[in-house]
């Protein structure tokens, strides 16, 4: 049996189309989804929609189910919930996440996809990759209660950690970021919020998401001595200066790095890809969540808004994706 999808494809940087593919029937260990939602990672899409990604990086940024090669003609994207059509017994019918581009229709092993839990609406569920990141970001800074803390970067992935840190018991948890409507999201995340020039300092830790020189600069400003910067943001084929002369080493300040791309080491022995990803399922059952979820469109739009959101022209955070009008 011969199926078809259609699929959103970057043709080249900056141009955006809706292609359609062909899809075979599922065998024996796949499963035919029908995406219900999709959303779009707007760091690391924009940047790849601008064709940003840095030769040197093509092979480490490629995503799981991606066709094609930067900077194009590429299908990317990793953040899809859909309703499994055919497959085995167990999976009919259930919501399940996926790490697979924008299109209507996919077959993939089943080990590639995830349940959705009951009580997360596949809504919710396009967060999960964002929220696994965040997860993967603590297993590394690794927070202690008291801690002192504050998250550069009001984005997807930067409030993602900071309604985690929220559950922490005892931390002064700040999101700061230069945008002031960002109040309203951290006030939902259950965070307080500050301007940059406003926020507090003397920070056992420092999460830095707003891949911006002057936010990673703010950051090493804001920590205590021996504090801890933990790096997030992807610059891609951008350079950044930083301020490591005065008392950088005097207070012996930490700048590291953390990607989602492998397991934290700092995670309990044995903990898998694929139970980093059902944590974040689960974790998504907090309504506080919907809080990033900032504009929605129908799949048939998606090329002119990549281009609006790559080009910032539409502002906010997570923009989801609907098929179930197309």
């Amino acid at each position: 049996m011969e199926l078809t999808a259609r699929a959103f494809w970057l043709g080249s940087p900056g141009h955006g189309e809706i292609r359609e593919v062909a899809l075979s029937a599922p065998e024996e260990g796949e499963v035919l989804v029908r995406t219900l939602y999709s959303g779009v990672s707007r760091g690391t899409e924009s940047l790849v929609f601008r064709g940003g990604v840095p030769e040197s990086q093509h092979a480490s940024m490629r995503a799981p189910f991606q066709d094609g090669d930067f900077p194009g003609p590429v299908k990317y994207g990793y953040l899809s919930v859909g309703q499994v059509e055919e497959g085995p017994a167990g999976l009919m019918g259930r919501t399940v996440f996926c790490l697979y581009p924008h299109q209507t229709r996919y077959v993939v092993p089943v080990s590639a996809v995830t349940v959705v839990p009951d009580s997360v609406p596949a809504a919710r569920a396009v967060l999960a990759g964002t929220v696994e990141t965040a997860v993967n970001a603590l297993w590394d800074a690794a927070p202690l209660v008291g801690d002192r803390i504050a998250v550069i970067g009001g984005g997807m992935v930067g409030c993602s950690v900071a309604a985690l840190l929220a559950r922490f018991p005892g931390v002064r948890v700040q999101l700061v970021d230069a945008d002031p409507t960002r109040a309203g999201i951290a006030r939902a995340l259950g965070v307080d919020f500050a301007l940059p020039g406003e926020a507090a300092g003397e920070c056992d830790l420092v999460v830095h998401a707003s891949a911006t020189e002057a936010g990673l600069t703010r950051a090493l400003e804001l920590l205590a001595r021996e504090g801890t910067v933990l790096e997030m943001s992807w610059y891609g084929d951008r350079r950044v200066s930083l301020p490591l002369g005065e008392a950088f080493h005097s207070r012996r300040l930490v700048v590291r790095s953390s990607q989602v791309g492998s397991v934290s080491p700092a995670a309990r022995p044995g903990r898998t890809y694929a139970d980093r990803l059902a944590l974040a399922l689960e974790l998504l059952a907090e309504p506080a969540f919907d809080a990033l979820v900032t504009g929605e469109c129908d799949f048939a739009e998606l090329p002119g808004v990549m281009a609006k959101l790559a080009s910032g022209s539409i502002p906010g955070l997570c923009h989801r994706v609907v098929y179930d009008r197309v």
